[in-house]
């Protein structure tokens, strides 16, 4: 099991931004999935974009594209989301989720093994 601390999570106005981070406390691969997932209270947990972090290819729900970017860090194992325009409907629980040695791209959380706590993200109108 791979720790995983996320940070970066916070209150903003509609149209503001926030940037989240993820890095996982141990890897011995070059190239690790890595994802963002988020869930609202009463809703399923939805995928929001994924990247591996040592090839290409990337992910974003279609409810993000344009105002969303994920973004591999200088190591293997961390992660940005950078998200703006966020609006009322961005607010959730965020979580991080990680497999190591993947590389291809997958919003499903099955091909995850490691998840983060949580970080939460409130968006007010």
């Amino acid at each position: 099991q791979v720790q995983l601390v996320e940070s970066g999570g916070g209150s903003v106005q509609a149209g503001g931004s926030l940037r989240l981070s993820c890095v996982a406390a141990a890897y011995t691969y070059s190239s690790n999935l890595m994802g963002w997932f988020r869930q609202a209270p009463g809703k399923e947990r939805e995928g929001v974009a994924a990247i591996v972090t040592g090839g290409v290819g990337t992910y974003y729900a279609d409810s993000v594209k344009g105002r969303f970017t994920i973004s591999r860090g200088n190591a293997p194992n961390r992660v940005y989301l950078q998200m703006n325009s966020l609006s009322p409907e961005d607010t959730a629980m965020y979580y991080c989720a990680f497999s190591a040695g993947r590389t291809v791209v997958s919003a499903n959380p099955r091909d995850y093994n490691n998840w983060g706590q949580g970080t939460q993200v409130t968006v007010s109108s």
